[in-house]
């Protein structure tokens, strides 16, 4: 089996392991949220605050090897397979690492949460980035709007535009490490945005080749 596919697994089983080996230390109510201001404003009990994202990650790892298996466009998917699967372990890292900062927390290592979220959000971003402009037209993975399913072309230049956007809000996000209090406007606003200007561009991409057909 291809090693990109086994690696998630390994991120799992450690997870549980790790959820296991410091069960006996934790306090009854973890610290499980933070606000923009890196304050604590959210918890739960041990057990879920252990066990959640072990088992979150194990479930969604099903249905992202599930999810091509069943598209009616699976052999497009197979031309850009690596890129997913990059996408997927990059995915999982980030996961863990914020599992892993909870756990830090919890113990008394009190780190910035903002700093440590935009550098992982950064560079889950960029494999995003990668994956959506190698992304073929498919039922589940990339910009899936009414016009990018619909044609062809439009996927394609749409999906070659959202590549580079989203690299450029990947680089945005790490002026977080700098900004203190709006670290969080700097992390998601230009993915919001990014997002939505696809959202847009796609429907005038479509909107251009129906005028050039008729």
């Amino acid at each position: 089996m291809n090693i990109k596919r086994i690696f998630p697994i390994f991120i799992i089983l450690l997870s549980f392991g790790i959820a296991i080996f410091y069960y006996p230390q934790m306090p009854p109510q973890i610290a499980s949220h933070w606000n923009a201001s890196g304050v604590v404003d959210g918890y739960m009990s041990k057990f879920w605050g252990l066990f959640f994202l072990p088992i979150l990650l194990f479930f969604l790892y099903l249905l992202f090897i599930f999810l091509p298996m069943i598209d009616p466009k699976k052999e497009n998917v197979k031309d850009f397979r690596n890129n997913f699967d990059n996408f997927i372990n990059a995915f999982f890292v980030f996961m863990f690492g914020i599992y892993l900062f909870t756990i830090a927390w919890n113990l008394g290592y009190k780190i910035d949460i903002m700093k440590f979220f935009a550098i992982g959000f950064a560079v889950f971003i960029y494999f995003l980035a990668i994956l959506i402009e190698k992304a073929k037209m498919n039922w589940f993975i990339g910009i899936r709007t009414p016009w990018t399913l619909s044609n062809e072309k439009v996927w394609d230049d749409t999906h070659r535009l959202g590549g580079k956007a989203y690299k450029i809000a990947a680089a945005l996000s790490l002026l977080g490490l700098f900004t203190g209090k709006y670290a969080l406007a700097f992390i998601a606003l230009p993915l919001v945005l990014v997002s939505f200007y696809l959202v847009i561009y796609s429907y005038l991409e479509y909107k251009k080749e129906k005028n050039k057909g008729k």
